[in-house]
């Protein structure tokens, strides 16, 4: 029993031992812990103050190298600026020699220039003397050609009118003068004799009406006397979309020219009187005064010359309807009487069917054209031949004609109707007056 308490505290002692061993052992493990962590940290120290030594030394360096840099910059800038002032004032002393020689050249030229100037002068004066000069013996011999051919103008127009009529344009009426009979139509009527100027009768033919068509006597007229008779074969007048559209959307009587037919001005003059063409007479008014409009002017010049412009006043050339195109069948009558005095006019009211030559391309042909109200007449008793006619038609004035009659016994009348109800009541109240008038 006395070894048993002895084993135990061999045992003890060994476990002691044992724990005091591993305690040692964790104390030396403790220690080269602790050690090896300040060894890494000493070795962290040391690389981080290496480290920062190494970058502040770099970045003096640095700082070093660009100081350098900069002062090489420096160098180089102020040497740069130093050529670049050189040259910029060897340039300025250049440019100042140039601009110096360029005045000295523009100097010379401009001397040389106010020379030729002043001889350019001296030679446009003499020649504008001698031009001028030229000019006034030009402009006196083409006065003395324009006289001359006045007065030969005046000399045929005076061969060409019919001889024996009265020299007036003005009809009178007198205590002869009476109401034209019931059986006439027409709401405006008047017949006159060219040989007495007197009215023989009449039906309110001082009532101001519209002329339809009518117009284009007076249309005819004013072209002749304004354009170049010697031309009327060789110029020619192009028909324009303007002329052809005005004449579609008023749907008025035309010759049937196409856009850009280029017929004659002769055939113009017939093409405005036998069909009563509005496509002829447009374009003879636009050859004759350049517009329409510009030739209305002279259409109502010429009322004031014939001493009806108080009763008559036109506002176109085709007879359109216009509150302020109007005349008298009296008015219409002298028209007529004018127009008959002149030979060309004459020609082309007499005229009962013309051929127009063709004026477009390869494919277009001549048209016929006639004056139908001759053509209808023409066989009818009226005691005489009917030469010349021209008729009209619009809504408001009804169908109206304007003829001039040789009678069998030489006499000269013409007759005036307005506002009959239909194209051959219009004609019959011709016959009737010629009838019933003349001899």
């Amino acid at each position: 029993m006395a070894d048993h308490p002895n084993k135990e505290s061999e045992a003890r002692r060994r476990r002691r031992r044992a724990e005091e061993r591993r305690r040692r052992e964790r104390q030396i493990r403790m220690q080269r812990t602790i050690v090896a962590v300040l060894i890494v940290l000493a070795m962290t120290v040391i690389g981080v103050t290496a480290f920062r030594i190494h970058k502040r030394n770099k970045a003096k360096e640095e700082a070093a190298l660009a100081a350098s840099r900069q002062a090489a910059e420096e160098a180089a800038a102020l040497e740069a600026s130093r050529q670049a002032a050189e040259e910029e004032a060897a340039l300025e002393a250049s440019r100042q020699a140039a601009e110096e020689a360029a005045a000295l050249e523009a100097s010379r030229q401009a001397a040389e220039e106010a020379a030729a100037l002043e001889a350019s002068r001296k030679a446009a004066e003499e020649e504008a003397a001698l031009a001028a000069s030229r000019e006034k013996a030009e402009e006196e011999g083409a006065l003395a050609a324009s006289r001359r051919a006045a007065e030969e103008a005046k000399e045929k127009a005076e061969a060409a009118k019919i001889p024996g009529l009265n020299e007036s344009y003005d009809f009178i009426a007198d205590k002869n003068t009476t109401s034209v009979p019931d059986d006439v139509d027409s709401a405006y009527a008047v017949i006159c004799d060219l040989k007495s100027g007197k009215i023989i009768a009449g039906r309110d033919y001082d009532t101001i009406m519209n002329p339809a068509s009518m117009t284009k006597i007076l249309t005819l007229l004013v072209a002749v006397e304004n354009i170049n008779l010697s031309r009327l074969d060789t110029d020619t007048y192009e028909i324009h979309q303007g002329i052809t559209d005005y004449v579609f959307t008023n749907q008025m009587s035309q010759v049937g020219f196409n856009i850009g037919d280029t017929p004659t001005i002769r055939s113009l003059l017939y093409g405005t009187i036998l069909p009563s063409g509005a496509d002829a007479a447009l374009a003879l008014a636009e050859y004759t005064a350049g517009s329409e409009e510009m030739f209305v002017k002279m259409m109502n010049k010429k009322l004031e010359a014939l001493g009806i412009s108080d009763t008559a006043h036109f506002t176109n050339v085709v007879g359109a309807y216009d509150e302020d195109h109007y005349c008298t069948a009296l008015d219409m009558a002298t028209i007529l009487r004018a127009a008959i005095d002149n030979e060309t006019c004459r020609e082309v009211l007499s005229c009962h069917y013309y051929e127009v030559p063709p004026s477009g391309g390869e494919d277009s042909e001549s048209i016929g054209i006639s004056n139908w109200f001759l053509r209808r007449i023409e066989d009818k008793d009226t005691h005489g031949e009917v030469v010349c006619a021209k008729t009209g038609y619009v809504g408001e004035a009804g169908f109206c004609a304007a003829s001039y009659q040789v009678s069998d016994d030489g006499g000269h009348y013409i007759c005036v109707t307005a506002d009959a109800p239909d194209t051959w009541s219009c004609i019959y109240d011709h016959v009737e007056l010629y009838e019933t008038y003349t001899n």
